[in-house]
């Protein structure tokens, strides 16, 4: 999963890591800006490790927006100096800022070098990485105690990188994400919607078992819609649009991925995010189904009527009125120009 986002390191984020690697920083905080890596700031040494874990840190820590922060502790390895990465994510932080911080993070650790990273933690709260909570953190990886619950994240995104990497039989890896198979009865359902059978269906990951199957496929009209979305969990939903426009009727298929924030585990967010595309390509490819419009939602209160038809049907051409042609001067409408060719007036 570490290519999901396409998202790579700026130029000048490499020449850092190279500079970082020989000890010339203490701390360095790395942001995605422009669908890039780059880099938020940095940090020298000015005391111990210790000494400066705080001092540096956790001032540095935006309470709505999560980054990448990587810390030089004063051990080393073979490689050189031994670093600490931190993945700060925010709970109040917007789902799309997670997702994306999330699906990059390998991108980040493999372009600064795994061998340089002793240790890594996951944090929600300044408590999960301030002093006391990495020391806790070292004492919960040496030791059978239970993990907090930004450790046990941590835990579930390790699992499911893993997971995804070994299971070769049941999940196919691509540079889009990972593809749960369907299983049988929504496979069915979505073949029932293409023909016009079903107006609405609902699909749900099955994590245990690594299939999208199927949640619902009750008759839908647009004031239902809401209704469907769950407030607590993740879901996909094709929905067929009837209405109106210009003059004509028409049915357009909308594709619907419903994420509630930061109510769902990351892994939960992850997996979601990781298969809708998977999932989209073998609609189209294999069933032949063209979805017109395919959005994102974190709340069902979104989908109103006004809101759908703006989706379907975007207003690309509001700004044109600007470059229409000018009107002639006032009273003249109708009225005929004569114009003289040279040597009109020796003819006559």
């Amino acid at each position: 999963m570490s290519h999901q986002t396409g998202i790579q390191a700026a130029e000048e984020v490499k020449d850092v890591f190279g500079s970082a690697r020989n000890g010339q920083h203490r701390l360095l905080k790395i942001v995605i800006e422009n669908e890039e890596l780059v880099l938020g700031l940095s940090k020298p040494a000015g005391g111990s490790w210790e000494e400066d874990y705080e001092r540096l840190l956790l001032p540095v820590l935006d309470q709505d927006l999560p980054c990448y922060l990587l810390f030089r502790l004063d051990s080393s390895n073979s490689l050189g100096h031994e670093w600490l990465f931190i993945a700060w994510s925010p709970d109040h932080s917007p789902v799309r800022h997670k997702m994306l911080y999330a699906a990059t993070r390998s991108t980040l650790k493999k372009e600064f070098g795994l061998g340089h990273i002793k240790d890594e933690m996951f944090g929600t709260t300044r408590d999960d990485v301030s002093l006391s909570g990495y020391k806790k953190h070292v004492t919960a990886q040496s030791a059978p105690v239970p993990l907090t619950a930004a450790e046990e994240e941590l835990r579930q995104i390790k699992l499911s990188e893993i997971h995804t990497d070994i299971h070769v039989n049941t999940t196919k890896q691509t540079l889009q994400g990972v593809a749960f198979p369907l299983d049988g009865d929504a496979m069915t359902a979505l073949q029932q919607f293409k023909d016009k059978k079903l107006n609405y269906v609902q699909l749900i990951i099955n994590f245990e078992k690594e299939l999208i199957m199927l949640s619902n496929t009750d008759s839908t009209e647009v004031k239902d819609l809401p209704k469907r979305i769950p407030k607590d969990a993740a879901r996909y939903h094709f929905f067929r649009y009837k209405h109106s426009h210009e003059g004509d009727y028409l049915e357009s298929t909308v594709f619907i991925y419903s994420m509630p924030g930061y109510s769902c585990g990351i892994r939960e967010r992850m997996l979601y995010s990781s298969c809708k595309n998977p999932l989209l390509e073998m609609v189209e490819s294999r069933l032949q189904m063209e979805v017109e419009k395919k959005m994102e939602i974190d709340n069902g209160d979104e989908l109103t009527a006004d809101f759908l038809y703006e989706e379907v049907h975007p207003k690309q051409h509001a700004h044109k009125q600007a470059f229409a042609k000018p009107r002639g001067p006032p009273g003249r409408k109708g009225e005929r120009r004569i114009i003289r060719r040279p040597g009109d007036e020796a003819e006559d």
